[in-house]
């Protein structure tokens, strides 16, 4: 029965048509490794999703975001930022990796358009190319957007909304910000600077707001201890993926 069921959800999610390989790359000295992931059934070019890590840096959360984009009909990229050498073995190793790319965001920025070029020489269509993070990849996703990098797109999963120093120019990628509405790593005053940062660069943007989320909250991993600041809440897991959905449905259109 355990071997139907999983066949059955196999078929309707998709996974059996995707295959995802080990992709290293290169930005500038850094060496990089990836994980990418490519419908079976893709004819020509289809749009590309590149996913950024979170500070623990790429792990298996990730991975399933890219192989469940890639049975959507997209190929997916899951991004590695830190450096295939540099994997955090604690929170205070990934608070101090984390803490310098988001000091260094031009850094930050040559590492998430690295990750891009790489996922349009592997087939994806540059014209349909968006970009999502997890928490510290959520702010990666938004200097995608930022940076005005060839990308359509971009969607922050519980990210952090402040930016670096300077001005914001005009934002031409669209922007998608789903955000646990008692996350407490992210204060009112980030999102006020956030949304008047917004406003004032003109960026077509939404932000979706679910209730009893805190931080992390498409990460199993994090427990369901809200106390913590960061737990898993499977509502608004689902939901958060049925609106990127939903945005990739208009951003993607032909």
């Amino acid at each position: 029965m355990k071997l139907f069921t999983f066949l059955i959800l196999t078929l309707l999610t998709g996974s059996a048509f995707a295959q995802g390989s080990d992709l290293p790359y290169v930005e500038g000295s850094a060496k990089l490794k990836g994980y990418l992931v490519k419908p079976k059934a893709a004819k020509g070019k289809v749009p590309g999703v590149v996913v950024l890590h979170a500070w623990m840096g790429l792990t298996n959360h990730e991975k399933e975001s890219a192989n469940k984009l890639a049975s959507l009909g997209y190929i997916a990229l899951a991004a590695d930022v830190y450096g295939k050498n540099e994997s955090p073995k604690s929170v205070q190793d990934a608070g101090k990796l984390s803490g310098y790319y988001k000091s260094n965001r031009e850094v930050y920025r040559a590492r998430v358009k690295a990750a891009i070029d790489q996922l349009v020489k592997a087939g994806a269509d540059p014209e349909r190319i968006a970009v999502i993070g997890y928490c510290f990849g959520g702010t990666g996703a938004l200097e995608a957007a930022r940076a005005n990098f060839p990308v359509k797109g971009v969607v922050s999963f519980h990210g952090g909304l402040d930016k670096g120093p300077g001005e914001t120019p005009g934002i031409k990628p669209k922007i998608l910000v789903l955000h646990g509405a008692d996350d407490p790593y992210v204060p009112k005053e980030q999102i006020d600077a956030f949304q008047n940062e917004m406003r004032a660069a003109k960026a077509d943007w939404q932000m979706v707001y679910y209730a009893d989320a805190v931080h992390a909250f498409t990460e199993p991993g994090a427990g369901t201890d809200k106390s913590k600041g960061a737990a898993y809440n499977e509502a608004a897991a689902r939901r958060s993926w049925e609106h990127m959905k939903l945005f990739f449905a208009e951003l993607f259109a032909k």
